[in-house]
């Protein structure tokens, strides 16, 4: 594939047009003829590797007038074509929708703290019943009917339209994306050709990269205020603090917006829930419609999660009736709020991706209508991330748990034990178990008929990070072998 730097819509300094052979964030990865992005990072510029990129046979340079300046004498050595535009990050997610060309024809995106996962796979899970080819990318990989792995939630853009256009290929004609408040600040999404957007919730998060409240979520309102295009139509929790904020800068925009919730604000609004073990029903009133559905999914915020997939679908073309038929065959997302195993005394243990501290307190409240007996919940916090949530997650889960355990999650490269000391601040009655095994090994132990075991934090993961090393670990299967090797099975 060749394309030239006017069909990607990037204009040289020179005003000569050349031949781009593809693109490049990472300097190692730069074939001949490729276009080498130096981009503004948060600790250096991408422009230190201008010398390497020129030297692997980068023949043109996007990047911002600093980045310019800092690689001056490698350009001037090398002379390459030279972009400078003030925003390269949007220059470059524009340049790859237009260098790969094809994307599915139907694109809904969905941001929050909160539920992101659920919503994108939801989404994707109601197309294919209604006989589409769908996929869902985020934190799960690809998953769908065309998959490969994911690298991040929201992927750079260059992978991510080379993704996309794979998809189209392969016959992917619905996609839903989960835009993390990352990706959109670093413009990952623009280029994408959004039908849709949902927003779920807003609470604390990343402090640790975007510094304030404020930044973060104009880091997810970008979503609506700059990706979403005005003829979209935006899908808003309307119960919220936000979600009324966010519906006026729609406005704004004069962008559609069909509310979901459970107050009377609400297009799509639940005005019945009801629990037992293994699920939960529901009405629905949609625009004057009343429909009961039955849902198989444990805690009560998978049904806004259902609802805001509901909205995508609908938003995006599909006929109500048709959708709200759907909803009983969804099945819930791997590591969250997941079943992994029941004891032969009857107490289940779940295993669940909540890692903040309005996660943890969610999850445990959406579980307690399923449990007559305690539960029991395991927390931990990550190493190398926002430090003021540690205690308030001990907290949330003081709070809301009859019982809590702290033990590790991804302590990365600081030390454990001070992680846990940080989250016990907040919940100072209770237990210390530094193993993970250990701690789910002791917290099945403890499960007595009617009881539930919530083992918090880490969901879908398949290993632990400590140090520079990433150890074999899985919740799920260490559940599972809790529970069999306690109840004689192994």
């Amino acid at each position: 594939m060749m394309k030239s730097l006017s069909e990607l819509g990037l204009t040289a300094q020179s005003g000569g047009e050349t031949q781009i052979t593809g693109l490049s964030v990472d300097s190692r990865r730069v074939e001949p003829g490729h276009l080498f992005a130096a981009l503004p990072g948060a600790h250096a510029h991408g422009a230190s590797f201008v010398p390497m990129a020129l030297t692997m046979g980068a023949k043109a340079i996007l990047t911002d007038p600093e980045g310019a300046r800092l690689a001056a004498d490698a350009i001037a050595d090398h002379r390459p074509t030279v972009v400078v535009v003030e925003d390269p990050r949007q220059a470059l997610a524009y340049a790859a929708a237009l260098f790969y060309g094809a994307q599915p024809d139907v694109m809904v995106a969905v941001t929050g703290t909160n539920g992101k996962t659920s919503v994108a796979s939801f989404t994707r899970q109601i197309w294919q019943l209604l006989g589409v080819h769908a996929i869902n990318i985020g934190t799960t990989g690809v998953e769908g009917d065309w998959q490969a792995p994911s690298p991040h939630t929201t992927p750079e853009p260059i992978t991510l339209h080379g993704m996309l256009s794979e998809a189209a290929r392969a016959g992917v004609s619905h996609g839903a994306m989960e835009a993390s408040s990352h990706g959109l600040a670093q413009r990952r999404l623009d280029g994408v050709e959004l039908t849709a957007a949902a927003f779920t919730n807003f609470t604390q998060d990343h402090l640790d990269y975007h510094a304030t409240f404020e930044a973060y979520f104009a880091a997810k309102a970008g979503l609506f205020t700059r990706v979403l295009p005005e003829d979209g139509v935006a899908v808003i929790n309307i119960d919220d603090a936000k979600g009324m904020e966010l519906e006026g800068l729609c406005a704004e925009r004069g962008i559609d917006v069909m509310r979901v919730g459970r107050s009377d604000a609400s297009d799509l609004r639940i005005v019945g829930q009801r629990f037992d073990a293994t699920g939960q029903d529901l009405r629905i009133d949609f625009v004057g419609n009343i429909y009961q559905i039955r849902l198989d999914l444990i805690g009560g915020f998978q049904a806004e999660n259902v609802m805001a997939a509901a909205g995508l679908v609908m938003a995006s073309g599909a006929d109500p009736e048709e959708v709200f038929s759907c909803l009983p065959e969804l099945t819930g997302v791997r590591g969250r709020m997941q079943h992994a195993a029941t004891r032969d005394n009857g107490a289940a243990v779940f295993v669940d991706y909540a890692h903040t501290p309005d996660a943890v307190a969610t999850a445990i409240k959406a579980l307690r209508p399923h449990v007559m007996g305690r539960i029991i919940a395991i927390v931990g916090a990550g190493g190398d991330r926002d430090k003021t949530k540690r205690p308030l997650m001990g907290k949330a889960a003081a709070e809301n748990a009859d019982l809590v355990i702290v033990t590790d999650d991804n302590p990365r490269s600081e030390d454990p034990a001070s992680i846990r000391a940080e989250v016990l601040a907040g919940a100072p009655d209770a237990i210390e178990v530094g193993d993970r095994a250990e701690a789910i090994l002791r917290g099945v132990d403890a499960l007595q008929p009617g009881d539930a075991l919530l083992i918090c934090g880490k969901g879908h993961e398949s290993g632990q990070v400590i140090g520079d090393d990433v150890f074999p670990f899985d919740d799920v299967e260490q559940a599972s072998m809790a529970v069999s090797a306690l109840d004689g099975a192994l």
